[in-house]
C-alpha cells in the first residue's frame, strides 16, 4: 500500500488541511499505517500535481489561509482501482523475534538484558492497546453503528486491538522463558 490510498482513505471519510490530516494519523489511520508530517505534506503536493485531490483555499481569522484538500475525480478512481487488487502476503520482519532466538548464542547476562528489552517491548504494546481501548470507548460508545464508514472503521480497530492482545500473550511467555531458562 502506498501512503497515497491512506491519504485518500482518510479524506474521503474528512476532507482537511495536511496539518488536520497529519492529526488524523496520529489518531486513527496512523495505527496501522504511519507517515511523518514531512511525508504527507510531499505526498499531497504530489496528489495534487496528478490531480488526486483538489485544494480550496479557506481563509482565517488572524492567521494565513489554509489549504483543504478533497478527493478528485481521478483520486477515487485510483482508489477504486487499489482498492479492487488483491492484497499480497505481508512478509513478517521482526527483529525482537530474532533477537530471542539469537539468545541462545548468548551468556546469561546477554538474556538478562533481552529480558530487560522484552520488557520494555511488553510496555509500549501494552500502552498501545490502552490507546486502542481508550479511542474505542471515545469514538465507539454504543450498540454496533450501522453506518458503513463506521463499522469499517469500528472492525479495523477491534482487528488492531485483537493483534495487540496477541503480542502481549506472545510477550508474556517470552519473559516467562526467559525467567525459566536462568533460573
Amino acid at each position: 500500500m502506498a501512503l497515497e490510498h491512506a491519504i485518500l482513505v482518510s479524506l474521503l471519510e474528512q476532507p482537511g488541511s495536511g496539518y488536520e490530516l497529519a492529526r488524523r494519523f496520529e489518531r486513527s489511520i496512523g495505527r496501522f499505517w504511519t507517515a511523518t508530517h514531512q511525508q504527507i505534506y510531499r505526498v499531497l503536493k504530489r496528489m495534487e500535481a496528478d490531480d488526486w485531490v483538489t485544494v480550496e483555499q479557506v481563509g482565517q481569522e488572524g492567521r494565513p489561509d489554509k489549504r483543504s484538500y478533497r478527493v478528485a475525480p481521478a483520486g477515487r478512481r485510483a482508489l477504486t482501482a487499489w482498492l479492487h487488487d488483491p492484497v499480497q502476503p505481508e512478509a513478517v520482519r521482526h527483529e525482537l523475534a530474532v533477537k530471542i532466538r539469537g539468545a541462545a548464542f548468548d551468556d546469561a547476562a546477554g538474556r538478562t538484558a533481552l529480558l530487560a528489552e522484552v520488557e520494555r517491548y511488553r510496555a509500549t504494546h501494552e500502552a498501545t492497546l490502552e490507546r486502542y481501548l481508550a479511542g474505542e470507548r471515545r469514538d465507539f460508545p454504543g450498540p454496533a453503528d450501522r453506518d458503513v464508514q463506521r463499522s469499517l472503521q469500528h472492525v479495523v480497530l477491534r482487528g488492531g486491538i485483537a493483534y495487540e492482545r496477541m503480542v502481549l500473550t506472545w510477550l508474556d511467555d517470552v519473559i516467562g522463558t526467559l525467567r525459566a531458562l536462568d533460573h
